[in-house]
């Protein structure tokens, strides 16, 4: 007998869908066809001992389970349910009211025959829906993530027993009615009360650090940090060791704005694609903060891997890449961030798959000046030789420094600086002028797919949207010819002062507003890594 069961399996963050085919014949021999990883071959002897563990018995016949598209290849043991349902279903042991391929059904089974949560639910529940099936049939701790999608049906379950009596009368009233009742209890909750209560991981790691109003002095720094925020610009600090650099830097989680709902499910759909071990409950509401270490290899920042896994740029996706002394990193390592930064997206080719994953994220540098860190010190001298500090320097490329948007030197500050009570604006009210930032962004750019900051925007987005007066164009003229600097570095002057002009609340770029963007293009017209005299 012939079973067809609908289920689904992850490219990338996308969901695909995939027809599970059971087919119980005469003959001996279990095989599973269809292009299977060893976790889906090996579901067979799962399945058989959850079956028997569940009271029911095994084919001792020939048994073909074949995974459609046979070309796509099929990792995971979340085959485990459906393919369990359709060995009971074609031995005959299974009556079902509604068809099998009526709904989409995936799962893990542990030897007991008890489902285990699986990944990438949010992206198979919003297949599911697309698909219109009459419900998502799943292992029950992750009935909260597919939840998410409003409209669709969802059913959870503890054991394998559970779903074939499900299967058997969806209206029983048998323990699997309360599940349902949860599963769709609240559906009329609107987007933002549904991400109030915040993912656990994101609030643990972001307790103890630190905030705008904890750090002395450094106004100007602080500004480059509001600027970032509201624009989404790449920022790079750079000074000796010990002026506040990397506090500086994880300042900027206090001032960030939250993720609108857009942003949250593309978020969401990251970490539920790779999450191995916690189950996904709400939409993310916080910004994700990475700060991977200098060690870290290609794959591993960019994504990839036997098992094709999103990278830390893709981790970092609508939020912040933290990478604290930036020459440390193989070269390798960050010349890969070029492309993402640029495109916002990372593409991997392998010789049997193609896959892109979503890396829009600000890129947060922090780097000493020379290997001994006190080149240009006002104070200590530097014993660098000046072959030293150029071949330091040069381990970041120029086309990487170009597409930083802001370059932001961080001097140390005095005893008495160090000492004095902390003044001027707080993360709130820095903040508060983020958020408003933002809105006009949004308005800006209402029509636009995908396009939230004013750093995302594209050269025919930039003449459409941020228009120079004839002064503004004599100054930024000026500064091209002298500063020599690139097209790319014109643009992003242009960006950056887009974003000044919103946290000022001024509907058009003054000559004050790109004269401050021009001072932030520091190593285009300064003399670093040049020799000493």
């Amino acid at each position: 007998m012939l079973i067809k069961i609908k289920g689904s399996t992850l490219i990338g963050i996308q969901a695909i869908a995939i027809t599970i085919e059971v087919n119980v014949s005469m003959g001996q021999g279990y095989n599973v066809v269809g292009l299977p990883d060893s976790s889906v071959k090996e579901s067979l002897d799962r399945t058989e001992s959850a079956i028997k563990a569940n009271g029911f018995h095994m084919p001792r016949t020939k048994v073909l389970v074949n995974l459609s598209p046979a070309d796509l290849k099929k990792t995971g043991a979340a085959f485990d349910l459906p393919i369990a349902i359709g060995l009971i279903a074609a031995s005959e042991q299974l009556s079902y009211t509604n068809p099998l391929d009526a709904y989409l059904i995936m799962g893990e089974l542990g030897l007991d025959g008890q489902l285990r949560p699986i990944k990438g639910v949010l992206s198979m529940a919003m297949q599911a829906k697309e698909e219109g099936v009459l419900g998502f049939i799943l292992p029950f701790e992750n009935i909260p993530e597919a939840r998410m999608v409003e409209g669709l049906n969802v059913f959870g379950f503890h054991q394998l027993s559970e779903v074939v009596h499900f299967l058997k009368d969806e209206a029983a009233p048998t323990t699997y009615e309360n599940r349902k009742l949860i599963a769709n209890e609240n559906r009329s909750l609107n987007a933002d009360e549904s991400r109030k209560v915040n993912n656990s991981r994101f609030i643990q790691s972001q307790k103890n650090l630190p905030k705008l109003e904890d750090i002395k002095g450094q106004m100007h720094c602080k500004r480059a940090l509001e600027i970032a925020c509201a624009g989404g610009h790449n920022l790079i600090f750079i000074g000796p060791p010990g002026t506040g650099k990397t506090m500086l830097a994880k300042s900027i989680l206090s001032i960030l704005p939250p993720l609108n709902q857009q942003e949250a499910l593309e978020t969401t759909r990251i970490y539920s694609a790779c999450n191995n071990s916690n189950t996904v409950d709400r939409l993310y509401s916080e910004r994700p903060f990475r700060e991977p270490h200098h060690t870290i290899s290609n794959i591993a920042m960019i994504g990839g891997g036997s098992h094709p896994q999103p990278g830390e740029i893709s981790l970092a996706h609508n939020g912040v890449l933290f990478l604290d002394e930036l020459p440390e990193f193989n070269r390798n390592v960050i010349e890969v961030l070029r492309q993402p930064m640029e495109e916002g997206i990372v593409h991997i080719a392998r010789a049997k798959m193609h896959i892109s994953y979503p890396a829009r994220f600000i890129l947060l540098a922090a780097m000493n000046p020379c290997p001994c860190g006190f080149y240009n010190h006002p104070t200590k001298e530097c014993y660098c030789s000046a072959k030293a500090i150029q071949r330091y320097l040069h381990k970041i490329s120029g086309p990487l420094l170009d597409r930083i948007d802001l370059h932001v030197e961080v001097a140390p500050i005095s005893y008495t600086e160090l000492h004095e009570k902390c003044t001027g604006i707080t993360a709130q009210e820095v903040t508060v002028k983020v958020v408003a930032a933002k809105k006009l962004q949004e308005n800006r750019f209402y029509n636009q797919e995908s396009l939230f900051f004013n750093a995302q925007m594209s050269s025919a987005q930039l003449k459409q949207y941020c228009p120079l007066h004839s002064d503004a164009k004599k100054l930024l003229q000026t500064a091209m010819e002298k500063f020599q600097l690139s097209a790319r570095a014109h643009d992003r002057i242009i960006k950056v002062a887009r974003t000044i002009a919103d946290l000022a609340m001024s509907t058009t770029i003054e000559s004050i507003h790109l004269s401050e963007a021009i001072q932030y293009r520091n190593l285009d017209r300064s003399n670093w890594g040049k020799f000493k005299d």
